[in-house]
């Protein structure tokens, strides 16, 4: 799932994350995992592990995070 800050308008910052998801699975695909054990999608700023008060907190927002499916 890829996740951003909560700076910027909402619509970019969700195709920002469904793209940062997507370079991440494209990445896993090329280094031999296999395409049907992946999906990526993204949730912009809605899932925040951090303040967005701080350029630090920002930061550790702006992430991928891999999400084992059952």
């Amino acid at each position: 799932m890829g996740h951003t800050d909560s700076d910027g308008k909402l619509e970019s910052n969700m195709k920002l994350s469904s793209d940062r998801a997507a370079s991440v699975v494209k990445a896993l695909i090329e280094n031999g995992i296999q395409t049907a054990r992946l999906k990526s999608s993204g949730v912009g700023p809605y899932c925040p592990v951090e303040s967005n008060h701080s350029e630090e907190g920002k930061a550790k927002n702006r992430r991928v995070e891999l999400v084992e499916m059952f």
